[in-house]
């Protein structure tokens, strides 16, 4: 992990890192938590496939992943989902639809900083195959795979490989 070195309150070269959730200051006593971040993970299912993406940017470019994000400030998990999917996918989901499957700690790092987040996730299931023309620059393709062709280790994140090996041994 890349270490903050100078204090943001009394500006010296005295922060020190606990090595799991904090950084603290002995010279001013000021203390700046890295608190647990919410993500959320949806799983497109259509029968037996599902609707994956390919990272088009780093951590893990080139890997396979689900579709969603990191909650933002005054927005709900499914709201995450509604607004995810949409800024990805053009998807416009119904957020009643939405069905929570479980939650695994993650640990996404990101220019040499790692981010402690719990991911959420939840199974949207289609009435029909659809694709999507992809204009952003976070995704270069999308694959609709069949759960017995699925392989964890193309999956990009650790909690999706853990969720993938579970969520599989249901079909």
């Amino acid at each position: 992990m890349k270490i903050l070195k100078f204090c943001p309150n009394c500006g010296k070269e005295s922060l020190n890192w606990d090595g799991e959730k904090k950084w603290s200051c002995p010279n001013c006593n000021f203390t700046l938590h890295s608190n647990v971040a919410g993500a959320v993970a949806v799983v497109i299912r259509f029968g037996d496939e599902v609707y994956l993406t390919r990272r088009n940017q780093e951590p893990k470019k080139g890997k396979l992943d689900l579709a969603g994000g990191f909650v933002d400030p005054k927005e709900s998990a499914e709201q995450t989902c509604k607004r995810e999917l949409f800024e990805e996918l053009q998807l416009d989901i119904d957020i009643d639809k939405l069905k929570y499957l479980t939650s695994l700690p993650n640990v996404y790092q990101y220019k040499e900083i790692d981010y402690n987040t719990i991911d959420l996730f939840y199974e949207y299931e289609v009435s029909e195959k659809f694709e999507v023309n992809l204009a952003l620059s976070e995704i270069s393709e999308t694959h609709w795979i069949s759960l017995q062709e699925l392989n964890p280790d193309d999956i990009a994140f650790d909690s999706q490989k853990i969720f993938f090996k579970e969520y599989l041994k249901k079909f």
